[in-house]
């Protein structure tokens, strides 16, 4: 935004320092002279109000020297207002500059400069310190952009590469089975579907780009858990669910996938045979919980910690053929900060881990009136 170039913040207070200590000095002066010059002539008498306009007349001065002496105490304040004015101006508007250096920095693509300013607080610490933790966020979240746009680079990459090499191959082979080739070129090809399928559902959870509407959790565990059955079956876990109806506001499409990515890691991350997965929802004060917990390996509090990154796919944990794209537990962290929820990871002490997602409860609907 271009605006005209105006005073200085240092030079207006400055001004407004001096022109208050002008003020105050005209006044103090103007008391000193009728209320004791005048008073000392008359007899100490205090001078009627119909005096006061004649008070400043320098006819009706009795000491010849107090006009003078007058105008140079105001001078010398003038003078005195206006350094000490600008010294202290100065000293206060000082952490305004560094906060505007910091800013200057960031503008220009440096945002691992922080202010720090010492002392106690006060505002314009309060504003450093916001300004910190701004920058802080910032500098994390193009991080965090700059590893997910690699990450995804990669991802994406590696299903072209294949299919070019199968291509490759079937042209310098005319006689290699085609159905084969047809087979291993439609799996890459799904594989790459599913990834731009997760890369724009992460997307549309970062973006809220949905219209909330009353939605019941115990309601979403139980479509999540029918439609997974199948695949639980196959590997041999029992899917346990229970809960009480656990009424939340948002997107039940985004909670139905954020449900299924749950359930579906807990499958697919569980004991080679006989594990198990529970389901369980229930209802707090102000907030509703959705707990997804499996039976599984031992895990480490520092791999829990990455679980939720893009494109982490817990490879020190089980290896299966269900590894999906590693934008499963990415997808619940995005759908569950849209829904202003919080995401727990915690490994359970016996193996296996237990998800906690915790939604803002839907307000009571208002009891009708008989």
């Amino acid at each position: 935004m271009h605006r005209a170039p105006g005073l200085s913040v240092r030079l207006k207070l400055t001004l407004s320092y001096a022109g208050f200590l002008m003020i105050a000095g005209s006044l103090l002066l103007a008391a000193v002279w009728m209320f004791l010059l005048r008073g000392w002539s008359n007899g100490l008498n205090i001078p009627d109000l119909s005096d006061f306009g004649r008070a400043f007349d320098p006819t009706n001065f009795g000491p010849s020297v107090f006009v003078p002496a007058a105008i140079l105490v105001l001078a010398f304040l003038l003078v005195f207002g206006l350094v000490g004015g600008w010294i202290l101006a100065g000293r206060m508007l000082a952490p305004l500059t560094r906060i505007t250096d910091a800013t200057r920095m960031a503008a220009e693509g440096s945002l691992s400069h922080r202010i720090r300013l010492p002392g106690r607080r006060d505002e314009f610490r309060e504003l450093a310190d916001a300004f910190d933790t701004m920058l802080a966020q910032l500098e994390a979240h193009v991080a965090e952009q700059q590893r997910f746009a690699a990450n995804a680079s990669h991802e994406l990459r590696t299903p072209l590469a294949i299919t070019q090499t199968l291509l490759d191959v079937a042209r310098n082979d005319p006689h290699h089975d085609s159905g084969e080739l047809v087979d291993r070129l439609h799996l890459v090809n799904s594989r790459a579907i599913d990834l731009t399928e997760a890369l724009l559902l992460l997307s549309r959870a970062d973006q809220r780009s949905f219209t909330p509407e009353p939605v019941d959790l115990s309601l979403i565990a139980e479509e999540a858990t029918e439609t997974l059955l199948p695949l639980a079956e196959k590997r041999g876990v029992t899917v346990e669910t229970s809960g009480d109806i656990a009424p939340a506001i948002g997107s039940p499409a985004l909670l139905l996938q954020l449900t299924t990515n749950l359930l579906h890691n807990a499958i697919a991350h569980n004991l080679p045979d006989r594990g198990t997965v529970w389901v369980t929802t229930s209802v707090h004060p102000t907030s509703v919980l959705l707990t997804v917990e499996n039976t599984g390996e031992k895990l480490t509090p520092q791999l829990v910690s990455t679980l939720t990154e893009p494109f982490q796919r817990g490879s020190q944990r089980i290896r299966t053929d269900h590894a999906g794209v590693g934008l499963g537990l990415a997808i619940v962290k995005s759908i569950t900060h849209a829904h202003d929820g919080t995401l727990t990871l915690t490994p359970r002490p016996a193996g296996g881990l237990r998800v906690t997602v915790q939604l803002p409860a839907a307000p009571p609907h208002p009891s009708r009136s008989p």
